[in-house]
């Protein structure tokens, strides 16, 4: 249960964030790219990629520390973040097929399944 918690927790700071992230850049930079995304998604990666080296290399501060950094902040944040995180590692691992396929397949996967909801919700409207 305490796992639940943190990472609830930890989601809600991070939703905040991103949406602090977006509404500055609509504000400062206008609507015509999705830069508060790109930021959120860059920053995020930036931060998985600190704190997974931390994780790896200094010392693991506790599964309720990873989770609540990592699922929960950087989950609310951007889950984009996850996503370069396990293709990283299955290019260090010398897999750059599977690496190939799960950002290709992510990606496209991800567009088209969007705009099958899309469709579905405007023939439904």
């Amino acid at each position: 249960m305490q796992g639940y918690l943190v990472v609830f927790l930890g989601a809600g700071i991070g939703g905040a964030a991103r949406h602090g992230v977006n509404a500055a850049a609509l504000r400062l930079i206008g609507s015509g790219f999705p830069y508060g995304t790109l930021a959120v998604n860059i920053a995020g990666s930036l931060a998985m990629g600190l704190l997974a080296g931390w994780f790896a290399y200094k010392g693991h501060p506790g599964e309720s520390w990873r989770l609540f950094l990592t699922t929960g902040i950087l989950g609310g944040f951007t889950t984009f973040s996850a996503f370069s995180l396990d293709a990283a590692l299955l290019y260090e691992r010398g897999q750059l097929g599977a690496a190939a396929l799960y950002i290709a397949a992510s990606v496209v996967l991800a567009l088209a399944s969007l705009f099958v909801g899309l469709f579905f919700v405007r023939i439904l409207i």
